[in-house]
């Protein structure tokens, strides 16, 4: 494991006003769970986007040392920092590949996912002049974002003209509703990605990332790709999340004030209080990935969602008062006893208390977005809980 892993506690962590607690444990776990829902398959890890926030280095080598041996990442940038920490491991890129970034490929031994006419046609010249290399082709089944049209994929496959040079080792696409079990793109979608993986048989098949692997083994394949339920995140709407939380996150409290009832709390005047109240004020905004949009008014989404945002502190929940601002978040600590709460305290944002999801809901979006806009500002641990 890296330095990191068997750190001590250091000042940094110790004083930082924003703070993330990566349990790596719960990750592997996590990683563990989902190979043994994958069934025949085997279990991929998507490390993309720093690992979700939690930190590409140190996730990517617990969920080597735990087993996995295909990841995928979304850019060449991730997959050559990857490539330190996982050394046996293939490693797809899924943006692709472009002029002047095949030598950073070769070099770091990365598998290109090609998934545009443009990028095969230039894969095809990448390979008259370098000579056999493994890549992934990405077919569109129906989800319109990338992907060759499948037509053209499986003409591709019957193309008798095409490179010897030019053997993939990946036929993959993917699901655009699998986190609504019960939607008929659902089916749509797997039966048209039978008509690929038939075409190009012997090669390995991929459909189902983290929501696609609770659909059941009809949509497993042969290899599964998990990636938010590896963090904690809830992978399928509407059903309980097994996953074990992997991130919690923590700001400081920088001054606890009492007000009088009457007054009105942040920006616009959002919040008046009916009560003489106590507010904690806590060093994290939205500048940190702390969304405004939790506020508990004067914003859009509280028309919809009237429940803004929460902490956790003292072993209690507590409210946002008004809006969150760049760098602070108001939280109204008046129900807890006196004392419970004092300036260098630390309010839980999301964690073991406050699930992702959860905290995601009341700001309008999903987990994904909350763990991986947690800014450039915090200082990160990492643990191994049992």
């Amino acid at each position: 494991m890296s330095e990191f892993f068997d750190a001590p506690e250091d000042d940094n962590f110790a004083s930082a006003g924003l703070r993330l607690t990566v349990d790596l444990t719960a990750l592997t776990e996590n990683w563990r769970d989902m190979a043994r829902r994958s069934s025949a398959a085997r279990a991929s890890a998507v490390v993309k986007a720093d690992a979700y926030g939690m930190g590409i280095e140190d996730a990517g080598e617990a969920l080597y040392m735990a087993g996995a041996r295909d990841f995928f990442v979304a850019t060449v940038d991730e997959g050559v920092t990857l490539r330190l920490y996982a050394p046996e491991a293939r490693i797809f890129v899924l943006s692709g590949i472009w002029p002047g970034t095949e030598r950073r490929f070769f070099e770091n031994d990365l598998v290109p996912v090609i998934s545009s006419d443009e990028q095969l046609a230039f894969w095809m010249a990448v390979l008259a002049d370098y000579g056999d290399y493994p890549c992934a082709l990405h077919v569109d089944t129906g989800f319109n974002r990338l992907g060759l049209h499948i037509d053209d994929a499986i003409a591709l496959a019957d193309d008798v003209s095409r490179p010897a040079s030019f053997a993939p080792v990946l036929v993959m696409s993917h699901l655009a509703c699998a986190d609504d079990p019960t939607h008929a793109m659902n089916r749509q979608q797997l039966e048209s990605f039978h008509r690929v993986s038939a075409a190009y048989e012997g090669i390995d098949s991929s459909l189902a990332a983290s929501a696609g692997i609770f659909l059941g083994e009809d949509y497993h394949f042969d290899l599964t790709r998990p990636g938010i339920a590896l963090y904690g995140g809830e992978a399928v709407s509407g059903m309980v999340n097994p996953m074990r939380p992997v991130a919690t996150a923590e700001a400081r409290i920088i001054q606890v004030r009492s007000v009088e009832a009457g007054e009105t709390v942040s920006y616009g005047r959002a919040l008046q209080l009916r009560r003489e109240s106590r507010l904690a004020i806590a060093s994290a905004g939205y500048a940190d990935g702390y969304m405004r949009s939790q506020s508990s008014g004067g914003v859009p989404l509280r028309q919809v969602v009237p429940q803004g945002g929460q902490g956790f502190i003292a072993g209690h929940k507590v409210p946002v008062a008004g809006r969150i601002t760049m760098d602070l978040t108001i939280f109204d600590i008046t129900d807890l006893p006196d004392n419970a709460v004092r300036a260098g305290d630390y309010v839980e944002l999301f964690g073991k208390n406050l699930p992702v999801d959860d905290v995601a809901r009341t700001s309008g979006t999903i987990g994904y977005e909350i763990l991986t806009s947690m800014g450039f500002r915090h200082e990160r641990r990492y643990v191994a809980e049992e």
